[in-house]
């Protein structure tokens, strides 16, 4: 899949922009602050409905207006069609072929992208909510039933917590409430539950082979999905839940102490592991960018398994952070395959074909000027 034309209005630091693009590979050339990262980050908003960047849209609307707006014109198996999103003050609707969509979880996933920045590397280095964040994302976009049963999660989480807050203040709580909530929290963790394992699976296959290319054979990568303690990824669904019906007996009374949930997809994280080391806590540097770098091919080779297409590839001056060799790899990995757009400040030293043939786009102020 490709995008062939970007429309802006009101996005940003543009008022109005109308690029075309090539159908392999795409340079953004300019200083920092310039607006390059801003069409990268509007590509990416276009397909997920949310940025990379910021929970905030109002941040994404041009300072002083009321709207902002992206329009994309996306091949497709053959097929070109418009994708439009709209955002504003109040909330976001998704157009897919001039059809306005009912809701978003409708609208996502009509183009696949994946996103490479110098702050991914926090996938390895940061919190479990960065990589849970990492992990919903790109399961989001394979599988719209997914969004909508997080979306759903999220919910009954919400309300459940609610309930046990309720109890620290009354000292009392609706039984037969608080077990409707329970059962149907277990129903909806459940199915996030057995789609991670799933997915983590499909990840490790893919990011294992990629990480021995990439070290030459030095290195072996294992992710690991660490949900509620005790679970097995072989389970059952009706496993899985007799299971977690078993624990939320077992921690009700410290569940109303707290007033919080304590079981749950909420609370999941991943581990990955080189040569049985964890890389976030004894991994060198290159060794956790190896690992970022492995992810995100494999989130390529597994999006193009799962839908039949390539994804959008992103790359958000990321290939300053990359040595030669880790640059030749990840260049050398898309190169003709993979439509991609690429910011940097100079592509001095970075000498590899691909970008050769590259077009050419110099930002400058929020202008751009094609070579």
């Amino acid at each position: 899949m490709i995008i062939e034309r970007l429309q802006l209005t009101n996005y940003r630091n543009y008022e109005s922009l109308n690029l075309e693009f090539s159908p392999k590979i795409n340079v953004l050339i300019g200083e920092n602050a310039q607006g390059k990262t801003n069409i990268l980050e509007s590509i990416y908003v276009l397909a997920m409905a949310k940025s990379h960047r910021t929970s905030n849209d109002k941040e994404l609307i041009r300072w002083e207006t009321d709207y902002g707006k992206i329009k994309g014109e996306i091949k497709k198996r053959h097929v070109s069609f418009p994708l439009e999103l709209l955002i504003t003050k109040k909330g976001k609707k998704g157009k897919v072929n001039h059809i306005e969509q009912s809701k978003l979880s409708n609208y996502i996933g009509q183009i696949n992208v994946v996103m490479f920045a110098p702050e991914d590397l926090n996938i390895v280095k940061g919190s479990p909510q960065v990589r849970r964040r990492f992990i919903d994302m790109e399961i989001g976009q394979i599988s719209p039933v997914y969004l909508h049963e997080l979306l759903n999660f999220h919910k009954l989480l919400k309300q459940r917590n609610q309930l046990l807050k309720s109890y620290q203040e009354k000292q009392k709580i609706d039984e037969v409430l608080f077990d409707i909530y329970t059962e149907q929290y277990i129903q909806s963790a459940v199915q996030i539950i057995r789609k991670r394992f799933e997915f983590v699976n499909l990840l490790q296959e893919w990011a294992e082979k990629i990480h021995s290319g990439i070290s030459q054979g030095m290195e072996k990568l294992k992710i690991k999905y660490f949900t509620t303690k005790g679970i097995d990824k072989d389970w059952s669904i009706t496993d899985i839940s007799t299971y977690l019906a078993e624990k939320f007996a077992q921690v009700k009374e410290k569940e109303m102490e707290r007033g919080l949930t304590l079981i749950g997809p909420h609370r999941d994280d991943l581990q990955f592991l080189v040569n049985d080391y964890d890389v976030q806590v004894y991994g060198s540097q290159g060794q956790q960018r190896t690992t970022a770098l492995s992810l995100k091919l494999a989130e390529i080779e597994l999006i193009k398994q799962e839908t039949g297409e390539s994804p959008i590839l992103l790359l958000d001056d990321v290939l300053s952070e990359l040595d030669d060799f880790r640059q030749s790899h990840l260049l050398n990995t898309i190169q003709g395959e993979v439509q991609t757009f690429v910011t940097t400040t100079s592509v001095d030293g970075i000498h590899h074909e691909t970008l050769q043939h590259a077009k050419m786009f110099h930002v400058k102020q929020g202008k751009i000027e094609t070579e």
